[in-house]
């Protein structure tokens, strides 16, 4: 009887062992291009994620979690971009993607590689209001909010702030219409004026025509609607240089040290709002980034999305018992929100390995993560904003929104 147990239990190992695998995701943002001072908390965030799921031992049998990075340019280079996520599908066998970031290369990506392959995408930073309505095939998800909700937040800190007119600009691309657009809309309907709403290019070395336009046009404050390390900063720089324009509006694709670092002390006074929480997981993911193997700012601009989104992929999959796209999909709501009658385990960063542990007893978890995750319509996020002013050179928290 001891021997038929025995071997009974090796059969167990063996057959878990069997079952262990090394699960590729894609971390598909733009490493170079716009936003790239950014990218690097973001892909250790999403890292930590996985690092910690393999390292609890309970995901699927013993499997392993691992990050397989590619450029998606921000949509600098689309083909390229395009190219580099059908790699990730082709030839390294991710099972799911943490992207795009910007809007427009996330939108490519998804109609002609995600689509097309059956693959799982969440994105931590593309925020477009056109990626609300697109055709998805329940493939698409994003942890931060819509630039619909941006836009009317925006106008609300323009109103309190006492903004009567503004000057608009915004990267010519979807991430940059969409939320000019929203921004317009929302500060036209509160009673506000638009002076000007003009596109301008990213790359050029000299904005002072673009500049000359806004300020004929006038108004109390410039908002830019762009990139912190392309078109945004420059036309930002040449205000100044031409005393156009000495305040500014800092929507999300604007905020990163980097910006401030560049521009110096004139950029104090300006203020805006980004996507971010100020949940109880916020707090403990940034003490959690400063202990990481790689170290990162959780506080970064989508560092805590880009965890989230790693970690919804991860939870999704044990939940589903399998790490087919087609499969696991349809587990990610009910991740993310939890049961309808609010029974379900609170889950924050540092507790992947419960959540894991739970799933397997078939417990029912609620993932709150570190930007208090709660997916809304067709798999977008509810969403929190910062509201911030700059000042000697550091993003200063205001309030929560």
């Amino acid at each position: 009887m001891k021997k038929l147990l025995l071997a009974s239990v090796a059969v167990t190992a063996f057959s878990g062992a069997a079952l262990a695998e090394e699960v590729k995701l894609g971390i598909f943002i733009g490493f170079t291009g716009p936003i790239e001072s950014l990218t690097g908390h973001m892909a250790a965030a999403a890292d930590a994620a996985m690092a910690e799921a393999s390292a609890s031992g309970l995901f699927l049998g013993g499997s392993t979690v691992v990050g397989v990075r590619a450029d998606s340019t921000c949509a600098i280079d689309t083909a390229a971009g395009t190219a580099a996520a059908e790699r990730l599908i082709t030839a390294d066998g991710i099972k799911g993607m943490i992207g795009g970031d910007c809007s427009g290369i996330t939108g490519a990506v998804l109609q002609n590689v995600a689509r097309p392959n059956g693959m799982v995408m969440i994105s931590p930073s593309a925020t477009s209001p056109a990626l609300t309505t697109a055709e998805d095939d329940g493939l698409f998800f994003r942890t931060a909010p819509s630039d619909a909700r941006e836009g009317e937040v925006m106008a609300d800190i323009l109103m309190e702030k006492g903004v009567k007119s503004i000057a608009l600009t915004y990267t010519n691309n979807d991430y940059g219409k969409g939320l000019a657009e929203a921004i317009a809309s929302a500060f036209t309907a509160k009673g506000g004026t638009i002076t000007i709403n003009a596109a301008h290019e990213d790359g050029k070395a000299d904005y002072a025509a673009e500049v000359a336009a806004l300020a004929s046009a006038g108004g109390d404050l410039l908002v830019v609607a762009g990139y912190l390390d392309q078109g945004g900063k420059g036309i930002i720089q040449a205000s100044l240089d031409s005393g156009a324009f000495s305040q500014f509006g800092l929507p999300g694709g604007m905020v990163g040290d980097s910006l401030p670092e560049a521009i110096g002390p004139a950029l104090d006074g300006s203020y805006g709002q980004v996507a971010q929480s100020d949940s109880a997981g916020a707090a403990i993911l940034t003490e959690m980034g400063k202990a990481a193997a790689t170290p990162f700012d959780a506080t970064s601009p989508y560092t805590m999305e880009s965890y989230d989104a790693a970690a919804l992929i991860i939870l999704a999959m044990q939940a589903a018992g399998s790490t087919d796209p087609q499969v696991y999909k349809d587990k990610v709501l009910e991740i993310a929100n939890g049961p309808a009658d609010g029974s379900g385990v609170k889950i924050l960063p540092g507790e992947i390995g419960k959540a894991l542990e739970l799933i397997a007893a078939g417990t029912a978890i609620d993932y709150d993560g570190a930007s208090g995750v709660t997916l809304i319509g067709p798999g977008e996020s509810a969403g929190r904003y910062k509201q911030f002013e700059v000042k000697g050179g550091v993003y200063e928290t205001v309030t929560f929104r």
